[in-house]
């Protein structure tokens, strides 16, 4: 009798607290505005379509994860060179060939696939057609992040760890806001973002369009994005060294998806033409931080760019900011890695203009 007192008041307190139990529907509503009335707290997560990098890393911060998702798409930019390091039971999983169809993914039998939301069309409309309840991640600002990290907290039936993560981002980006508050328009450097790609041997440099997160991080650290006059559309466009000398940036940033953004810079600094830039004669070309992605990007890392480049645009105002620390922080507190395996696997690998 009082084992059954005991279950019944447990469900109860359950009910109370707002936390979904496996068996109670929940309705989640994602960044897209699209709304899956789910069974309960899903136990089997699918991650699948294009940059699923940032996906994989946005859900892994919630240590249920690792339970959970028992499928995930392997592409670009070394997509499983971070997540051994946080799922030990990543080989159990079913891993999909790049560009996986929605056949394929309902063979694992997901009670849940989640993507980014710029693949909806494309992918998550026949996986609808197929009965799969699908939410989609944003991650391409400061503000979607935070909604996407409630939207998971739903996911996982855990707000508590949502509002964690908020919190460790939001008190971050508060702390470059304070720092950067008296600063006037003229105080800000002119700062040029600049992607490199070396494909089939053509060297072509881009820069990102206003509307992404390069743009916003360059806001938020107190510089003024040059290519900002720029229309560029939906993705990166290329710029030629005319438009490079006619802006004459105080600041250069390199990035390189490769991870070469540092032998760019070298190279360029001995470059007859490069030399005439003001930023080259400062001493103001950086190559963009970078570990096992770059940190530019719609990816967890973006709180560490931003902490990163406010140190290296406003150097004097953010001095209270220690990147090693940080780097340390986000590992641990995100993560859950101790030191010494930030240690062994992290700081060997960081390139860039660190500190």
């Amino acid at each position: 009798m009082k084992q059954v007192l005991l279950i019944i008041t447990l469900l109860v307190m359950a009910g109370c607290s707002g936390i979904p139990s496996l068996s109670q529907p929940i309705e989640i509503t994602d960044a897209t505005g699209h709304t899956e009335t789910l069974d309960g707290i899903p136990d089997r997560i699918a991650i699948a379509g294009k940059a699923t990098i940032m996906v994989q890393d946005t859900i892994f911060m919630f240590a249920d994860a690792r339970e959970k998702v028992i499928a995930l798409e392997n592409r670009s930019q070394s997509a499983f060179s971070f997540l051994p390091l946080i799922d030990p039971g990543l080989e159990e999983k079913e891993i999909f060939e790049k560009n996986v169809g929605p056949e394929q993914i309902a063979a694992v039998q997901p009670e849940l696939v989640l993507m980014k939301s710029f693949m909806a069309e494309q992918l998550g409309e026949p996986l609808g057609q197929l009965n799969l309840p699908v939410l989609y991640l944003d991650l391409e600002t400061p503000e979607a992040f935070y909604q996407d990290i409630q939207t998971l907290g739903q996911v996982f039936g855990d707000k508590k760890r949502a509002d964690e993560i908020s919190e460790f981002y939001q008190s971050r980006v508060a702390t470059i806001e304070e720092n950067l508050a008296g600063v006037t328009e003229d105080q800000k450097p002119g700062v040029l973002i600049l992607q490199y790609t070396d494909r089939e041997g053509e060297v072509a440099f881009k820069v990102p369009p206003v509307s992404w997160l390069q743009t916003r991080l360059v806001e938020i650290s107190g510089g003024n994005p040059v290519w900002k006059e720029i229309d560029v559309g939906g993705g990166w466009i290329v710029v030629n060294l005319e438009q490079i000398a006619a802006w004459d940036p105080d600041q250069i940033f390199i990035i390189s998806y490769d991870g070469n953004a540092s032998d760019v810079k070298i190279d360029l600094m001995s470059n007859p033409i490069w030399s005439n830039f003001r930023a080259i004669q400062n001493g103001q070309i950086f190559a963009f931080a970078y570990d096992f992605y770059s940190w530019d990007q719609p990816d967890t890392r973006w709180i560490l760019g931003l902490q990163w480049l406010a140190t290296k645009i406003q150097p004097e105002l953010n001095s209270n900011i220690d990147i090693m620390e940080e780097v340390y922080e986000f590992y641990s507190v995100l993560y859950g890695m101790d030191q010494e395996t930030i240690d062994a696997n992290v700081i060997p690998i960081l390139t860039g203009d660190i500190p």
